[in-house]
């Protein structure tokens, strides 16, 4: 893909934004120290490219495997295809743009061949993949940065698909880890997969020349009920999955899928002046997958209460918000938040959403008053900040500026600026400015 339309470009930018404000604000996150210090162990010499835009450096996977992990550490990235694409592809492309002194415009071209792979392949399947078990992030991941980074590296038409054949042997993620360190770590890991399945490729490793459309390849394996077009010939450089299905921008650092459910129980509450002790109970209707996804019913952490839509539901009428300050084990341990849990039930239905297969159609929620009255919310279509329902650019700003406030190397507002003129960006080393002499972590 040679060129960028303006409007693709936007969307691009927004992405590159909302991943780097996310991997900003999960600097300190438990998870986050843990890879930094797994990368550390590791002794290479290399300083390819930094971590956390900072003047810590790493070999450029290693980079993208801590970056990665940040962006998505506190599950407040962007949203797409039944995953998170920015913060797989952001800190894949922004590593290897490092280490090769890629433009800005490089990178967001590279970004864009990520996103249309992912959507070429997951759009083959009739079938919601985290009812299979699968994270979409991970698996689907592990294959676009792969080919965002053969992209970047301009790698020949038979090297690319090499690469992207040993990426789809590289990819995994498993839904039954969410709500622990290591749905993080999909991510991470995918990114910095796409990076190592480009470089073997480069060094002559092998792969099948048909890994995806074979019946024992990856559609195939994937496929929840094998329900797979393996025959449809690609439309990549045809049309532009990315102007249809965009970027939704998360508003609440939780799982994408209580979204609906909190913004109708926040307006709910904060139009009718309802109070916690005022509540009986709350009804929410949401698909089946979604309730899968939100596997915690009682948590005790806040990274257990990520995925859970008791938590959501209960956050939303104690504190009336869904914040960083409420995703904490303090907050979550509240009497009065714990309490406001178990009035919680949860109904299931069976439709579906053609833009996001692991959706119902609408969700909805009931809040009924210990004096008889009843809230009803009726149909919740999209989420505040989903690609039909798009968070103003000024929104965007405030969420980056919040997400990466008390950073010490980094001025927020410049860096924001500077990203938001990202495809004149000569060198993404510029991105965080003037460095001191390169060290390895």
């Amino acid at each position: 893909m040679s060129s960028l339309p303006d409007d693709a470009a936007g969307i691009i930018r927004s992405g590159f934004i909302d991943t780097i404000a996310t991997m900003l604000a999960a600097r300190d996150e438990p998870v986050t120290l843990l890879m930094r210090g797994h990368v550390r162990a590791r002794r290479s010499s290399l300083a390819e490219a930094s971590l956390l835009l900072g003047n810590e450096f790493a070999g450029a996977a290693d980079a993208a495997l801590v970056n990665g992990t940040a962006g998505h550490a506190l599950d407040y990235d962007d949203v797409a295809m039944s995953g998170h694409p920015s913060t797989v592809l952001v800190p894949a492309v922004l590593a290897e743009g490092e280490a090769l002194g890629a433009s800005g415009l490089d990178v967001m071209r590279a970004y864009l061949v990520g996103y249309e792979v992912w959507a070429e392949l997951i759009r083959r399947d009739t079938d919601s993949h985290h009812t299979k078990g699968w994270h979409p992030t991970g698996v689907f991941g592990t294959v676009a940065a792969a080919a965002a980074v053969a992209n970047l590296r301009k790698l020949n038409a038979e090297q690319a698909r090499t690469a992207l054949a040993i990426a789809g042997s590289m990819a995994s993620g498993l839904i039954a880890n969410f709500g622990t360190m290591t749905k993080p770590f999909h991510a991470g890991r995918a990114a910095a997969n796409g990076i190592e399945s480009v470089r073997l490729a480069q060094a002559g490793l092998t792969a099948a020349p048909d890994a995806f459309e074979h019946q024992n390849g990856f559609l195939s394996a994937l496929s929840p009920r094998g329900n797979v077009d393996r025959t449809r010939p690609a439309t990549i450089g045809k049309e532009l999955a990315i102007l249809d299905l965009g970027l939704s921008i998360k508003k609440y650092p939780m799982c994408y899928a209580t979204h609906r459910v909190i913004d109708g129980v926040i307006d709910l509450v904060t139009r009718n002046n309802v109070n916690a002790g005022d509540v009986a109970k709350v009804e929410a209707t949401v698909g089946a997958a979604q309730e899968r996804m939100l596997r915690n019913h009682a948590p005790v952490t806040g990274l257990e209460a990520k995925f859970s839509l008791e938590f959501a539901v209960a956050s939303s009428v104690v504190a009336k918000r869904v914040g960083l300050g409420e995703l904490t084990d303090q907050f979550v341990n509240q009497h009065e938040v714990r309490e406001a849990m178990t009035k919680v039930a949860i109904n299931t239905v069976d439709t579906r959403c053609p833009l996001e297969p692991g959706f119902a159609m609408n969700d909805r929620v009931v809040v009924q008053l210990k004096d008889g009255r009843r809230f009803d919310s009726g149909d919740i279509r999209f989420a505040r900040g989903n690609a039909k329902l798009p968070l103003r650019d000024e929104d965007l700003r405030v969420k980056f500026i919040d997400c990466a406030r008390g950073v010490t190397h980094l001025d927020p507002a410049a860096l924001f600026e500077r990203l938001a003129r990202l495809q004149s960006v000569a060198n993404v080393k510029e991105l965080v400015g003037v460095r001191e002499t390169r060290r390895a972590a």
